[in-house]
């Protein structure tokens, strides 16, 4: 494959497990409580820890004892925790930033550079040279950006009823990719512990 294709493979993969268009209603949810998001912090913080933990993520983890599969279990029930929010209209997580900013917590983490990310970025680090996965991530950063900027404009063509029926949908969908994400990882961390 040429270099373009593996950049392009890259960004689809982070493209899909990032998935910021199905953080949308996440993101309404929160400025309909009068949560303030920055997309240019937003998109920038989450390329920063992105491509922080693609050098350091196993060392980081080694060093506090805990590896990928504990880690990503963990990150699957904060998904799960954010999905139920979404799906049944209740509010668990409590969003304790100062001043209503909700761009660090929880967008930049655990929605666009969570678990779910972090053990995607270790395992294209096994199948792309480091170059093109940055690339990736840079393009996925201008994504995110975009979609972040424009959520008035999503709000407007969707309107209330449709932001509902997307938040409903979407809060499925990340039930799923939590479970998903924990049905993957138990059977890995149960048997470090046999």
């Amino acid at each position: 494959m040429s270099f373009i294709t593996h950049i392009f493979s890259a960004f689809l993969v982070l493209f899909a497990i990032i998935d910021v268009i199905g953080s949308v209603p996440v993101f309404l949810s929160l400025k309909a409580k009068n949560r303030d998001i920055n997309p240019e912090k937003a998109a920038s913080y989450a390329l920063l820890v992105m491509v922080a933990f693609l050098f350091v993520g196993e060392w980081i983890l080694s060093l506090f004892g805990v590896d990928v599969s504990s880690f990503a279990v963990a990150g699957s029930l904060v998904i799960f925790v954010i999905a139920v929010e979404l799906t049944f209209g209740v509010e668990i997580f409590k969003n304790e930033s100062t001043e209503g900013n909700a761009t660090l917590v929880p967008v930049v983490f655990p929605l666009l550079a969570g678990p779910g990310v972090f053990t995607t970025l270790l395992s294209l680090r096994a199948e792309y040279n480091t170059l093109v996965i940055i690339i990736a991530l840079l393009m996925n950063a201008g994504v995110v950006y975009l979609v972040m900027k424009k959520l008035h404009w999503v709000e407007r063509i969707l309107g209330s009823g449709g932001i509902a029926v997307l938040r409903k949908f979407f809060g499925i969908i990340l039930l799923a990719i939590s479970v998903k994400l924990f049905a993957g990882n138990i059977t890995a961390l149960m048997e470090s512990f046999g």
